[in-house]
C-alpha cells in the first residue's frame, strides 16, 4: 500500500455510477454480488487514503424521464426516481458496512429515519473522518438528473474530480459496442463533449463542471481494480477538462 499511497494523485474524488450498473445481469433492480463488488472497488481506493463520496442514479428501479413520457407528471415522476436513488444508496451502504467501512447516506429530501439531510459542513467532515458519504435523492428538485447532482456535491465538496464509472473504459467518437471503428478519446475538452454530444453527462452537468474546472475521468466500472488503478497513475480512461 505504501508505494500507491506515493502516487496518489486525487485526495478527495466523487465516483458517480447508474443505476443500472448495480442491476449486473438482471434486468431490473439491484444483484447483490454486483453492489458488494463495487464496495469492494471502493473499499481498495479508500485503502488508499482517498476521501470519497458517491452519487447513485436511479434507473434500475425508476427513471423520472421515463415515467413522465408515459403520461406521468414530470415532476411526480422525477421525485420517484429521487426515491429509487434513496434505495440504492441504501443498498450501497449496507455492503460497504459489511466491509467494515463507515458510511454515510445523505439524503437532498428531508427523512430523517434512513438518512442526514445535506448540510454540506456536516457532509464534509465525514469526509474529513473518512467516511463514504453517498449523496441521494439527487439535488433534491425535479428536472436535474444525477449527472447534475454529482457535479453539484463534487463542487460543493472541493472534490478534485469525478469518476464516471460506465461499462466502457472510456468517451469514444461513437458507440464502440456497435462501431468496430470506435477511436477512443485519452483526452477531451467540456466544449468538444457538448458540440459533438459525447454523451459523457447531460449538458447542465458538463457546463458546471466547466464553470467550476472539474475533471471527470471516464472510466469501466466492470474492470476489476479499474478505479484503483487509475487512482495509482495507470488504467485505461479518458479524462474530460481544459
Amino acid at each position: 500500500m505504501g508505494a500507491d499511497h506515493g502516487k496518489r494523485t486525487y485526495d478527495r474524488v466523487l465516483l458517480k455510477i447508474s443505476g443500472e450498473a448495480l442491476m449486473g445481469d438482471l434486468g431490473y433492480g439491484l444483484h447483490p454480488p454486483t453492489v458488494q463488488r463495487i464496495a469492494k472497488e471502493v473499499e481498495s481506493v479508500r485503502d488508499l487514503g482517498v476521501e470519497i463520496c458517491m452519487v447513485i442514479g436511479g434507473g434500475n428501479i425508476f427513471r423520472g424521464l421515463q415515467g413522465s413520457a408515459q403520461g406521468m407528471e414530470r415532476t411526480t415522476a422525477d421525485y420517484m426516481g429521487m426515491l429509487a436513488t434513496v434505495m440504492n444508496a441504501l443498498a450501497m451502504q449496507s455492503a460497504l458496512e459489511e466491509l467494515g467501512i463507515h458510511t454515510r447516506v445523505i439524503s437532498a429530501i428531508t427523512m430523517n429515519e434512513v438518512a442526514e439531510p445535506y448540510i454540506r459542513r456536516r457532509a464534509v467532515r465525514h469526509l474529513e473522518k473518512k467516511r463514504v458519504c453517498i449523496f441521494a435523492a439527487g439535488t433534491g428538485n425535479p428536472y436535474f438528473t444525477t449527472d447534475t447532482a454529482a457535479t453539484l456535491r463534487a463542487s460543493e465538496m472541493n472534490c478534485q474530480a469525478i469518476f464516471k464509472g460506465t461499462k466502457v473504459d472510456g468517451v469514444y467518437d461513437k458507440d464502440p459496442e456497435k462501431h468496430d471503428d470506435a477511436v477512443r478519446y485519452d483526452r477531451v475538452s467540456y466544449d468538444e463533449v457538448l458540440q459533438k454530444h459525447l454523451g459523457v453527462m447531460d449538458a447542465s452537468a458538463i457546463a458546471l463542471a466547466r464553470d467550476n474546472d472539474l475533471p471527470i475521468i471516464v472510466f469501466s466500472l466492470d474492470e476489476p481494480g479499474g478505479f484503483r488503478g487509475i487512482l495509482a497513475g495507470q488504467g485505461t480512461f479518458t479524462q474530460v477538462g481544459d
